[in-house]
């Protein structure tokens, strides 16, 4: 007999979440390992709302984008993202703006807004654009592991553009370090601070980022400089709200892992696909060679091919895999009860796949994004690696600025191939990155 969350009460005609009878760890183990797989057994055998009790919480997992867009929408307020993500992430990036809910997120937000205009990423993009192409002559040839590679050049950005400073290599390294013990914490299975683990780990990486970002307010306070940093120090909303050195340094470390993450993620997966698919890469490298070596900011939205490629790799692949909240009250997803308490998870990565909006769904196909085809317009959820709802992702539009910014000067100045019969391992441990770094050939052109 199945096993059921909860009911509802008498009378009600919403019907109770079927459970899966398997050992809850064992269950997010394995959908950690293959999470596609996972999420096409679960349909099959419950349907597209299933639950399970794991890491000592209550778990929801609701699929297809009726059931996002009822909890990413959220019209009845019966969800929130600060205790769903403070489960997983809550002590390293305490107080992001992804950890915020209603009144104090919508502050909050509003004040952010002044660090993402188009005035501002014009003033971004300015200072990224020489940091990058003098990167780039630096670019490695040979047999490079082109994650690794994508990664340091994500991390320099993020410091000449975010944090306007110039750090030695060390200091460098070792704030790098911090973030990634931070994201990796979240995934922990042991949540305790055991020494060497993840959990410990992410509270060192957050004691030393915090005593980075604290140490070096009061001179971005003094003097307005270009980079985020200076920005969310200055940053002031419509009636003179701003905010706290605490407020600074939470949103810092948040966005910074953010955009840092996300960023190298997307690239990679980018770089795969244009290596397993040179036609592609080819005609990126074309329309990127009718424009001048150094990008301005309208020439990003001509950039139709690239834009197509990104969008396919970030269906195939968003570099967060899902979307969880807490239900606050008793409330509803597509007709099943959810009690107050359970998290529910939008599983997006299995989303974008699903067959009944995208045609051959595993397969790279960018001219699936065409204005003829727009299977992503198919429904206001159908494709969603930023998010949705009023935490749909605040940097986006920096990110895929950076991101059309490095893969240009790549693709201008190089050429990158791998073995036809190559499949890029993935890690979904945490946030989902190759196993083996991406090895490719790169050749300078």
């Amino acid at each position: 007999m199945t096993e059921i969350l909860a009911t509802s009460e008498a009378g009600s005609e919403l019907r109770p979440v079927p459970m899966s009878d398997r050992n809850g760890v064992l269950e997010v183990m394995r959908m950690r390992r293959d999470p596609f797989t996972f999420a096409d057994e679960k349909q099959l055998r419950y349907g597209k709302v299933v639950g399970l009790n794991a890491l000592g919480v209550r778990i929801v997992n609701a699929s297809g984008p009726d059931a996002a867009n009822e909890i990413l929408m959220n019209k009845q307020k019966a969800f929130a993202n600060a205790p769903a993500w403070s489960y997983f992430i809550g002590p390293f990036f305490n107080r992001g703006v992804m950890l915020l809910d209603f009144d104090e997120h919508r502050h909050h937000r509003h004040i952010l807004q002044a660090a993402f205009t188009p005035k501002a990423l014009k003033g971004y993009l300015d200072e990224m654009q020489p940091m990058i192409a003098e990167r780039m002559t630096r670019f490695p040839t040979g047999d490079v592991r082109m994650f690794t590679e994508l990664k340091q050049i994500t991390l320099d950005v993020a410091l000449e553009v975010f944090l306007g400073l110039e750090l030695p290599e060390a200091e460098a390294n070792r704030i790098n370090q911090a973030f990634i013990d931070t994201v990796r914490a979240g995934v922990a299975y042991v949540r305790k601070p055991v020494p060497g683990g993840r959990w410990w780990k992410g509270l060192r990486g957050r004691k030393i980022l915090e005593e980075f970002f604290y140490r070096h307010i009061p001179a971005k306070r003094a003097t307005q400089t270009p980079d985020l940093f200076s920005v969310l120090c200055h940053a002031e909303s419509d009636d003179g709200h701003t905010f706290t050195d605490e407020d600074v340094v939470n949103h810092m470390i948040f966005v910074l892992m953010a955009a840092h993450d996300t960023s190298t993620i997307t690239m990679t997966q980018m770089a795969y696909h244009l290596a397993k698919h040179p036609e592609w890469q080819q005609r990126a490298r074309e329309q990127s060679l009718e424009l001048d070596d150094s990008l301005a900011y309208d020439d990003l939205a001509g950039m139709d091919v690239l834009d197509v490629v990104m969008r396919e790799s970030l269906r195939l692949c968003p570099p967060v895999p899902a979307q969880p909240r807490m239900a606050i009250d008793d409330t509803q997803v597509q007709g099943f009860f959810i009690p107050k308490g359970t998290m529910v998870v939008v599983p997006q990565m299995a989303n974008h796949r699903d067959p009944a909006i995208y045609a051959h769904p595993h397969m790279f196909d960018p001219e699936r994004f065409s204005p003829e085809r727009a299977e992503d317009k198919a429904h206001r959820m159908a494709w969603m690696p930023f998010g949705g709802g009023v935490h749909k992702c605040i940097g986006l539009y920096f990110g895929q600025m950076e991101i059309k910014t490095v893969m240009h000067h790549l693709l201008r100045d190089y050429e990158w191939t791998v073995p036809a019969d190559y499949e890029m391992p993935m890690d979904y441990s945490a946030l989902p990155v190759p196993k083996d770094k991406l090895p490719v050939q790169v050749r300078r052109r």
